[in-house]
């Protein structure tokens, strides 16, 4: 199981829950997401892409309307390896499902105990 770091106070909405997710599997170490930037483009809904290979695994672009943010991942996966469990875990299609079942628990939790 792998570790996410979170040392900026700022993520595009919806990539934590995914990158949490992304975290449970053992091949992966760590997680960080880095600096945020925009982009020329639009895109409706939040894609990760695997970008380039780094020292110690990957780095990935997350994307969604304007904004784009650097994610390092740490692993001994093979770009293809890692592509196919990012695959199998359905992130492709249902980011938003997962981002409405994230909020709707966070919400349940947070009626549950009054914060």
């Amino acid at each position: 199981m792998g570790r996410l770091v979170l040392n900026h106070s700022t993520n595009i909405e919806g990539l934590i829950p995914i990158l949490q997710k992304l975290a449970l599997d053992v091949n992966i170490k760590t997680i960080t997401p880095a600096a945020i930037s925009r982009a020329r483009g639009r895109s409706s809904k939040l894609i990760i892409r695997l970008s380039v290979k780094t020292i110690n695994g990957y780095k990935a672009i997350a994307r969604k309307g304007k904004t784009a943010q650097e994610v390092f991942i740490s692993t001994d996966l093979s770009k293809d390896e890692l592509k196919d469990d990012y695959d199998r875990q359905g992130f492709s299609d249902n980011s938003e499902e997962l981002l409405t079942s994230y909020k709707n628990a966070f919400n349940l939790f947070e009626s549950e105990f009054e914060i």
